[in-house]
């Protein structure tokens, strides 16, 4: 079940106390960007935050759910109604996000091959 327009707008909501937090569609589910690194992804009307030490720390009897099938598990976010809750998580974590990998240059095909 994908996620409702309605869903990642309310998400989007409680994190606008954040600076630069983004959001990108992909295939009818969302990844969540802050401050250009990859936080969290917004997959069946569920937040999930990748599952770094501070996460695991900021919530301590979190359960672990792939964002979809054959994913790796993340950390499920159930306290999505506290802004200031959501704020200090994205804070928390920010530090051991890895970062974005460079994608890599593709060559041109040329016209006939």
């Amino acid at each position: 079940m994908a996620t409702s327009k309605d869903y990642i707008n309310f998400i989007l909501g409680q994190l606008s106390g954040l600076e630069e937090i983004t959001c990108r569609s992909m295939m009818g589910e969302y990844i969540i960007y802050y401050r250009g690194k990859i936080a969290a992804y917004v997959c069946d009307g569920r937040l999930l935050v990748k599952p770094v030490e501070a996460a695991k720390r900021y919530i301590p009897d979190g359960v672990f759910e792939p964002p979809y099938e054959g994913a790796k598990d993340m950390l499920l976010v159930e306290n999505v109604d506290s802004p200031e809750y959501l704020k200090g998580l994205f804070e928390a974590i920010y530090e051991e996000l890895p970062m974005p990998k460079k994608k890599k240059a593709t060559k041109g095909k040329k016209d006939g091959v």
